[in-house]
């Protein structure tokens, strides 16, 4: 099809009188085109309101198109078969064609796998709670933050510590439950190793606990259980709020001090986390919770746990103090000599 610029200047040039001969040698086509042109209306053909139109082309046939049902057939009964292996299947079955071809129609016809769902694990009122540590870095030292999850409820409970330790995550935890104003049946945590010793699930085996956590456990009477090595995912409770606790009160905000840092974390709970709709849930934490949930968590213990192994901070600071000099009279060797009947 001529171009439209090169129609217009034909059409112009003939209605100016010019010769079609003339005109078949400068635009370099024949003088039997420029007639078929007029004869068929081509010259009249309004380009901006009438575009050509072209149909889909024909298909070309090619060596691969009688092997390509055996090709679909074996895709949908294996759908990973590379096109290097249902190459040399077809090639068995009298195919002489190239590789290129085969790989251009497999990669076109090969399924395409559905996406595995996302399984939540959800669990019941009051069974589970999810532990994990994150780490900050302030203008005044590196802080951990231990959170605290209600699997149900995702009532969500955080404190800043300078260390991640056991002491840490001991303490914490007890101010978490007085947070919650009970104990969950039992505690999901990463291969932390204040909890988990060794792992040998992956193995045959099963977990090692660490013996101090275990006292700590029973104390409260909850139950510590593991994630697998790999299958950080099913933490996700607690996965999500240590990006959220990033993102929604650590980005963007200034902190003075610890005390500060404490301030601001209360009022976030308060105010912020626990109190927005949930996207998972679809109900504020706070509401879900005292609704569902707060009835279902185990009774706080009496007392805290005193520790065996952990030092308080307070035996620590008395171990730390030198003990006092006591004055003593001094005298000579001779004297003892002669109380012992000896000679000086």
């Amino acid at each position: 099809m001529i171009g439209r610029e090169r129609r217009m200047l034909l059409k112009h040039y003939l209605e100016q009188g010019g010769s079609k001969s003339a005109l078949a040698r400068q635009l370099g086509i024949s003088r039997e085109t420029i007639h078929r042109w007029i004869r068929d209306g081509d010259l009249d053909r309004d380009l901006d309101t009438t575009p050509p139109r072209y149909g889909p082309r024909p298909a070309v046939p090619t060596k691969l198109d009688v092997y390509k049902d055996i090709i679909t057939t074996r895709l949908a009964a294996y759908p990973e078969l590379s096109a290097v292996r249902l190459l040399a299947e077809i090639r068995a079955a009298g195919y002489t064609g190239g590789y290129s071809q085969l790989k251009a129609f497999v990669r076109q016809v090969r399924p395409t796998p559905a996406p595995e769902p996302v399984v939540r694990f959800e669990t019941p009122a009051g069974k589970q709670a999810q532990v994990d540590f994150a780490r900050f870095t302030f203008p005044f030292g590196v802080r951990y933050a231990l959170l605290v999850v209600l699997g149900y409820s995702r009532l969500l409970w955080c404190r800043f510590y300078p260390r991640q330790d056991m002491r840490t995550l001991v303490s914490g935890l007890e101010d978490a439950f007085r947070y919650f104003g009970g104990v969950p049946r039992e505690l999901l945590f990463d291969q932390m190793k204040a909890v988990i010793t060794r792992d040998l699930r992956l193995e045959g085996g099963g977990l090692i606990h660490n013996l101090e956590f275990l006292r700590f456990a029973a104390h409260w009477g909850f139950t510590p259980r593991a994630c697998r090595p790999y299958r950080a995912q099913t933490k996700g409770k607690v996965e999500r709020p240590v990006r959220y606790v990033r993102g929604n009160f650590v980005y963007g905000r200034t902190f003075l001090h610890d005390a500060d840092l404490d301030q601001q974390r209360e009022h976030w709970l308060a105010r912020v986390a626990n109190v927005r709709v949930h996207g998972t849930t679809g109900e504020p934490p706070q509401v879900r919770f005292e609704r569902d949930e707060r009835a279902q968590l185990q009774p706080l213990a009496p007392r805290r746990y005193t520790s065996l192994v952990l030092a308080d901070a307070t035996t620590t600071a008395k171990r730390r103090t030198p003990r006092p000099v006591v004055e003593v009279e001094k005298r000579s060797l001779a004297v003892y000599a002669q109380l012992t009947g000896g000679v000086a």
